[in-house]
C-alpha cells in the first residue's frame, strides 16, 4: 500500500507536468481584409484549415500585437446589403484585454448599422482556429488530478 506522502508526491508531479512554465500561448494569425480577390485565408466564407496555417507565439516578433490569450473576430453585414449579398470578416489575432475580462467566451451583438459581431476569447494553444471555444483541457486535468490526490488523501 502506498503512503499519503508518496501520493501526493505523484499528485503533484502530475498537475505540474500539465504546464509548460515560461511558454506563451500559440495563437492564428491573419484577416480577411488581407485576402487577395478570391481567397480566403482567414475563414471568412470557407472552413479554417489549421494545418494550412502557422500559430506564431504570442509574445514573440511574429506576433501583431502580444497577448496572453487568443482571440477571433467575426462581423458580418445585414441582409440586403449591397444588392443582397452579404460581406463577412475575420480577424485571428493574440490579445492582451478581452472586454468581458475572461476567456472561453463568446459575446455578440448588432451594431446601430445592422453590422453583427461576435468576439470569442480563449487561452490554450491554437484556439482560434475553430468555429467556437472549447473548455480547457488543463481546467479538466487539473480537476482530475486533485479530485484522485483528495480521493486518496482522505481515504
Amino acid at each position: 500500500m502506498h503512503s499519503k506522502a508518496t501520493l501526493m508526491f505523484f499528485g503533484i508531479i502530475v498537475f505540474l507536468s500539465i504546464f509548460e512554465i515560461g511558454s506563451a500561448v500559440r495563437c492564428f494569425q491573419c484577416s480577411s481584409n488581407e485576402d487577395g480577390p478570391n481567397e480566403d485565408n482567414c475563414g471568412a466564407y470557407r472552413k479554417f484549415y489549421k494545418h494550412d496555417h502557422i500559430a506564431v507565439e504570442c509574445n514573440s516578433e511574429e506576433s501583431h500585437m502580444p497577448g496572453s490569450f487568443c482571440m477571433k473576430v467575426t462581423q458580418q453585414s445585414p441582409k440586403g446589403f449591397i444588392w443582397d449579398g452579404r460581406w463577412r470578416q475575420v480577424i485571428r489575432r493574440c490579445a492582451s484585454v478581452a472586454d468581458t475580462g475572461v476567456t472561453g467566451v463568446c459575446n455578440w451583438g448588432v451594431y446601430e448599422n445592422g453590422i453583427y459581431w461576435e468576439e470569442c476569447y480563449c487561452s490554450e494553444d491554437e484556439c482560434n482556429g475553430g468555429a467556437g471555444i472549447s473548455v480547457s483541457k488543463v481546467l479538466g486535468l487539473s480537476i482530475a488530478a486533485v479530485v484522485v490526490v483528495l480521493q486518496y488523501l482522505l481515504s
